[in-house]
């Protein structure tokens, strides 16, 4: 049976993260058909990568998952170097060695997680980076490049055009892009990239429970049709912009409508009467509050697939999203199981469409669940990771 090593920042059923549940994922369904193990950090906080995890070694759901020490938490004055960097990027001015301190100091510094996978890469047959962003992969594809599969969750952002990324890119044995539109955006900004062989694939789409909206209202007392929000409230998700635009739909039409908010607060919430923040949440109440929402809204102009707004059109619950990001655009545009805006108005007509038409509101219902039915079964996704795997493989071994 071959082995597979997945590498991400992060992992465990106490992360709350895009691409390391998306891993998480992943890795249990491979680990129908490999020996998978998972190689991360001891860090459950992104904000300092302060060590959590006790054990070095653990089994979660057939996944051995080996945890290395993070070295350095995250720079104290990290904020302020990277605003100075991408200053000096929008003026022309790139350096590798910058960038370099740059990684350094986002963490999550783990020199010993890149040791193992130097002095232990003879004993897998294939190496999945998911994500681009983070030191483990900018260090650690760069020791295993030829066995490699690169899973970038790309999205245009001024990241994506660091120096370091211009040789990293083209360094895999094959690519998976959760979308077309990640797709063509690496192709864009990468050509060297263009014969790298690739599967675009996004994710399947568990609901591990009978939502049940009713109860959701009774648990936590919300009578009212309300909007959802899923996920880490944070200003890189354009939190603030969406808490302005919520509150000034209630000053201009009134209504009884809430926005609920699940999920860690890194930045500040608005004390106002309709917006409630229920925190971390079970995963059972999360089904059950988004199957009783008018819609999930995500307002982040940066995703690469988003598998909150995949779950909800899976419960048959539209979305509304930010125009400014193509991916979520596009899930919008091939389902019409959606809405997307580009500004306050734009929003605003869309809630109102929302809530006062309930003929085409419906359709919009039974459109996002058939678009999730047709696009994202998890027995077409995990045949094409096979035959991706086996691809890298057999490349690697000479066949």
């Amino acid at each position: 049976m071959k082995r597979i090593a997945l590498v991400n920042q992060r992992y465990g059923m106490e992360v709350n993260g895009g691409s390391e549940y998306y891993t998480r994922m992943i890795a249990e369904r491979l680990a129908n058909r490999y020996e998978v193990e998972v190689l991360t950090t001891k860090a459950v906080d992104y904000t300092t990568w302060k060590d959590w995890y006790v054990r070095d070694v653990e089994v979660i759901h057939g996944v051995t998952v080996r945890r290395f020490p993070v070295e350095k938490l995250r720079a104290r004055d990290f904020d302020q170097y990277n605003s100075k960097y991408l200053q000096e990027m929008a003026a022309g001015e790139r350096s590798l060695e910058k960038e370099h301190v740059w990684f350094e100091k986002q963490g999550p510094y783990s020199p010993a997680c890149i040791q193992y996978i130097r002095q232990n890469k003879d004993k897998y047959d294939v190496f999945i980076f998911v994500t681009y962003l983070y030191y483990l992969t900018v260090a650690g594809m760069a020791e295993v490049a030829e066995k490699s599969i690169f899973i970038p969750t790309a999205h245009e952002e001024p990241y994506l055009h660091f120096l370091t990324y211009e040789a990293l890119f083209p360094k895999p044995k094959a690519f998976v892009f959760l979308t077309d539109e990640e797709r063509k955006l690496v192709r864009r900004t990468f050509p060297r990239t263009e014969p790298i062989p690739c599967q675009v694939m996004g994710t399947g789409v568990d609901i591990p429970c009978t939502p049940d909206a009713a109860q959701f209202r009774r648990q936590y007392g919300i009578q009212d049709d309300y909007l959802i929000y899923v996920g880490r409230i944070d200003e890189g998700k354009e939190c603030p912009m969406l808490f302005r635009y919520f509150m000034e739909y209630k000053k201009r039409c009134g209504g009884r409508l809430k926005l609920v908010l699940m999920g860690k607060a890194v930045c500040e919430i608005p004390k106002h009467p309709d917006i409630i923040s229920l925190g971390f949440v079970p995963e059972e109440d999360k089904f059950h509050g988004i199957s009783g929402a008018k819609a999930l809204v995500l307002p982040s102009k940066y995703e690469s697939l988003s598998i909150s707004v995949l779950e909800a059109m899976a419960l048959s619950v539209p979305v509304l999203v930010n125009g400014a990001c193509a991916v979520l655009k596009g899930h919008c545009t091939k389902s019409n199981g959606g809405l997307f805006y580009h500004s306050y108005f734009e929003f605003e007509g869309a809630v109102q469409y929302l809530l006062h038409h309930p003929v085409e509101y419906m359709q919009l219902c039974a459109n996002a669940r058939a678009y999730i039915t047709h696009n994202y079964d998890w027995n077409v996704i995990m045949q094409k990771f096979s035959e991706i795997i086996e691809y890298v493989s057999d490349a690697a071994s000479g066949k």
